[in-house]
């Protein structure tokens, strides 16, 4: 039986990668075994790449289409009848290993843990996760058959994809620090970021007999610590122009937030004091900043100035106007809004 085996393989002299899996990048052909007779016949696909190994050595690399005859010691009949003793063995070892040669589309990619630098703008630490995908190639099938290949008979797209997410993290890393991006620039130069990474991969994967092409980032995100700093500084960022806008500034804000957190204060004899002297500090303020258009050189009996009537309406139109941005701007309540509009009213 083992010799009508062997008759059989005598016959066997076309070699070719038949219908190759979706995922699959390599594949040692092994139809025949390792004995390649002489004269026998390789034909290389579309897309593909053959690899002719003998006795230990690559004795060729081969991409071009269409059929291709092979000489090797093996000499059909001959050789099996002479190593019957070995067991139809032949010391002439041969390996076909063929590789695709066309793009791999869209392959995904991700950190796998966060990415620390630091904020060139606010100086915090900011923990970033990035995800996107790419395209390879196999560009240099010799550097992939010793530096990747080795002894394996198979190599597959989700093999070379685990070899993306482990070296992913330092060039994403590295380019972060050397670019001086902010927090909310980001999103805006993702393009860039995809770029850079992409220049700082290549070095690497072209060692490995890899070509990485169309590397995108299509999205990022921030740990929770991350997340809590950005949403602190927003909060600032609006108060501050809200203040801004009705003529305070940042201090004021507070100052007039913890008078007004001490007014409501209602416990005890020492809660009343001190409500009462926050609401007589919140009542200089208002009039400090919503009269901060009269002099003390505007006297009424000055007959430069306007009547008493016609300067006291316009001011309160003034300090009114100031009133309702406070309002608006949420640093005073409805009902100090309308005890206040009350008391400018009473004095016109």
């Amino acid at each position: 039986m083992a010799f009508l085996d062997g008759i059989r393989r005598q016959l066997r002299s076309v070699i070719e990668w038949e219908n190759p899996g979706q995922e699959q990048l390599f594949m040692r052909w092994t139809d025949n075994g390792d004995e390649i007779k002489n004269a026998s016949k390789l034909i290389v696909g579309p897309g593909q790449g053959c690899i002719f190994v003998y006795e230990g050595k690559i004795r060729a690399v081969t991409i071009k289409e269409g059929m291709t005859n092979l000489k090797t010691d093996n000499i059909p009949f001959w050789t099996t009848i002479s190593r019957i003793m070995q067991s139809f063995e032949s010391e002439h070892k041969v390996g076909i290993f063929y590789f695709r040669r066309t793009k791999i589309l869209d392959q995904k990619w991700g950190t796998t843990s966060v990415i620390k630098y630091n904020d060139p703008v606010y100086k915090f630490p900011v923990g970033l996760r990035a995800f996107g995908n790419y395209t390879f190639r196999i560009t240099n099938p010799e550097n992939f058959f010793v530096n990747v290949i080795g002894g394996t008979e198979t190599y597959t797209a989700g093999d070379f994809r685990d070899v993306m997410v482990d070296r992913i993290i330092q060039p994403l890393t590295d380019y972060l620090a050397e670019a001086k991006l902010s927090y909310g620039d980001i999103d805006a130069n993702r393009e860039e970021i995809a770029n850079g990474i992409e220049t700082k991969l290549h070095p690497d994967f072209e060692k490995l007999g890899f070509e990485i092409t169309d590397f995108r980032v299509e999205g990022t995100g921030f740990d929770e610590d991350t997340m809590r700093r950005i949403n602190r500084i927003a909060d600032m960022t609006a108060e501050a122009q809200a203040a801004q806008a009705v003529g305070l500034n940042y201090a004021q804000v507070q100052q007039l937030d913890a008078m007004k957190d001490a007014a409501k204060n209602e416990g005890g004899g020492a809660g009343m004091g001190m409500g009462l002297g926050a609401g007589i500090g919140f009542g200089q303020m208002m009039a400090g900043v919503m009269g901060n258009n009269m002099t003390q050189q505007q006297q009424p009996q000055q007959p430069q100035q306007a009547a008493p009537s016609e300067a006291g309406g316009d001011d309160a139109i003034a300090r009114l106007q100031k009133a309702k941005k406070l309002l608006d701007a949420g640093l005073i309540t409805q009902e100090e809004f309308d005890k206040k509009k009350k008391e400018i009213l009473s004095n016109i």
